[in-house]
């Protein structure tokens, strides 16, 4: 099965909210991909955070 030239799955940065607003050193960042099709506005995923070390909030930046 040959794959479409225009893929609907793009990859996407994901960066700690919390992490970001402490004023702490170091940021918290994950790659992932989403369906731009189903899912056209930005993702919020809660996800582990080793500096703060908790789970904490994910928002996609660009």
């Amino acid at each position: 099965m040959a794959k479409k030239s225009k893929d609907a799955r793009i990859q996407v940065i994901l960066e700690c909210t919390e992490h970001k607003n402490s004023g702490m050193p170091g940021t918290s960042r994950y790659i992932t991909t989403k369906n731009k099709k189903n899912t056209p506005d930005r993702l919020e995923i809660k996800k582990y955070n080793p500096i703060l070390k908790k789970m904490t909030i994910h928002k996609e930046i660009k």
